[in-house]
């Protein structure tokens, strides 16, 4: 890419050449350049092959001309997807090195063995590229990537940056001396203990900013800073010096898990402990992360916004979503469960006889069956979840082929309503009962209790010195007896309004006449 005169220039003249010899055709060649040197053409997602697909949708391009094939892609399922984009542009492409024509039989098998081979190509070139980084990475040699902090890169090895490597020892001993994430996140951001900085490829300054519990974590578990380097979850003695002895390195991950109810890299009841890491967005496209806090010796996991982490400033605090995963995770995977069964019946399935059909519905219905594996990605919008699967490992936990799948039925939307208590958000989705508010129910079941023992003559004051309460909590609880008998069955059975909660009842003014309570209950 770096001559004057490169491939890309030589397959342009060539087109070039091809274009003008199509000129008594009517064909005129287009000034803009799609060029997309040095990105791999075994995928789509290349910024000139997007511009052209959109020209090709707009109009603008009605013929499209390469040197081979394979520069168009190497995948034969995308290749599938362009051309339903050109047949529906009423738009086609020519190869100026090979000669077929798509329009007959033999022409597309021509073309589907070439694109074969082009596939294979690309497969067997990732798989020697994977075994020479797998290879050097055996014999300690740094194979590039992102640069961590307190390191810099020197060639097939690292050297250590003096402050940066500061910066790693003192994250190690404030967790030694802390043994909390969070304490230690503020500490670091009190000492000014910032994140590398560096320059991007396109001149961009990135990095030095506060670091996040979720960042020192990573830092704190990565085998680097011991003189090792990790590969597909082993580690290898590397060529470059540590900064960490490995005795300390060995007491920080005692501590962690230590600290950690579910041991790292353990399950919990089958389930990884964070299944949907890495899948969860928001609508602005940022990643919720797991996160988890420990209090009376319970662990507790969320995820989180990244606004809500240590270090976020405090405007954005005040906004984003925190979910406690357990209760996340089960009503993703009853939403999954729900649609997988729904849409086998109604055509997520294509070509596939009864008894396929049938069987696919009993592996859905069955107790081992992962409903989370098969996620790719979710969407959380203020009015519902939109979640899409993973083609080829739906169609593995389905054991159905491939091609039996329709992927349009793959992404599917879930409402829900919100339900708040604290800073938590709770998710009650379409058709799902909202569970019981315990809370709630306990303080109406107080209230009656202590409207009882009035009415037997014993004081406010006494009440309360008998349940270590003070009175004016006494009498907000006693409020909560004067709510109908129609609104305390709705939530004793999970059916009351989302806004009702303990909460709530003790902010607002609720009327002693019940039809106005359900007036308001309705109209709130």
């Amino acid at each position: 890419m770096e001559q004057e005169f490169n491939s890309l220039d030589a397959q342009r003249e060539a087109c070039e050449a091809y274009v003008a010899s199509q000129r008594h055709e009517g064909w005129v060649l287009l000034k803009t350049r799609y060029d997309d040197g040095g990105i791999s053409g075994g995928h789509l997602d290349r910024p000139a092959v997007q511009r052209l697909m959109a020209d090709v949708d707009a109009g603008l391009v009605d013929q499209i001309v390469v040197y081979k094939i394979d520069r168009l892609t190497r995948s034969l399922a995308d290749f599938a997807k362009l051309v339903d984009r050109l047949d529906a542009a009423q738009a086609s492409f020519v190869s100026v090195t090979q000669s077929f024509n798509t329009a007959t039989s033999m022409g597309r098998l021509t073309l589907n063995v070439l694109l074969s081979f082009a596939q294979f190509e690309r497969e067997v070139t990732a798989e020697r590229i994977r075994d020479k980084i797998a290879a050097s990475k055996k014999r300690g040699l740094w194979m590039g990537g992102y640069v961590p902090l307190g390191y810099e890169a020197a060639g097939r090895t690292l050297t250590v940056n003096g402050r940066e490597a500061e910066a790693i020892r003192s994250l190690f001993s404030l967790y030694e001396e802390r043994r909390a994430l969070s304490l230690v996140a503020q500490e670091a951001e009190r000492l000014g203990l910032r994140s590398k900085q560096y320059i991007t490829h396109s001149g961009r300054d990135q990095g030095g900013k506060v670091m996040s519990r979720g960042h020192i974590h990573k830092i704190l578990t990565n085998a680097l800073y011991i003189g090792r380097i990790a590969h597909k979850g082993t580690t290898y003695e590397g060529q470059h010096p540590a900064i960490i002895e490995t005795a300390q390195w060995e007491r920080v991950q005692a501590i962690m898990t230590a600290q950690s109810a579910i041991p790292r890299g353990q399950k919990n009841s089958g389930r990884p402990s964070s299944p949907l890491a890495g899948k969860l967005f928001d609508t602005s496209g940022e990643r919720l992360t797991p996160v988890h806090t420990q209090k009376r010796g319970r662990r507790y996991d969320y995820y989180i916004s990244q606004s809500l982490k240590v270090g976020a400033a405090s405007k954005e605090r005040d906004s984003g979503w925190r979910l406690p995963a357990r209760a996340l995770e089960d009503r993703v995977a009853a939403a999954v469960l729900r649609h997988l069964r729904a849409s086998a019946m109604r055509g997520l399935l294509v070509e596939a006889d009864a008894k396929t059909i049938a069987d696919a519905v009993v592996r859905i219905g069955g107790s081992d069956f992962d409903a989370l594996a098969p996620i790719e990605r979710i969407v959380i919008a203020s009015e519902g979840l939109s979640i899409t699967l993973a083609h080829r490992i739906t169609a593995e936990v389905l054991d159905i082929a491939d091609e039996k799948i329709v992927a349009e039925r793959l992404s599917f939307e879930s409402p829900f309503t919100i339900r708040r208590r604290g800073v938590e958000t709770k998710l009650v989705l379409e058709g799902e009962a909202l569970p019981q508010d315990t809370t709630l129910i306990s303080n109406i079941a107080k209230g009656h209790a202590f409207l009882a023992l009035i009415t037997k003559g014993q004081s406010a004051q006494m009440i309360a010195e008998k349940n270590a309460l003070s009175v004016k909590r006494v009498q907000q609880i006693i409020e909560f007896a004067f709510l109908g008998p129609d609104a305390v069955r709705q939530i004793i059975e999970g059916r009351q309004p989302p806004f009702l909660t303990a909460d709530w009842c003790l902010k607002h003014d609720i009327p002693a006449d019940w039809a106005a309570q359900q007036m308001l209950f309705l109209t709130a």
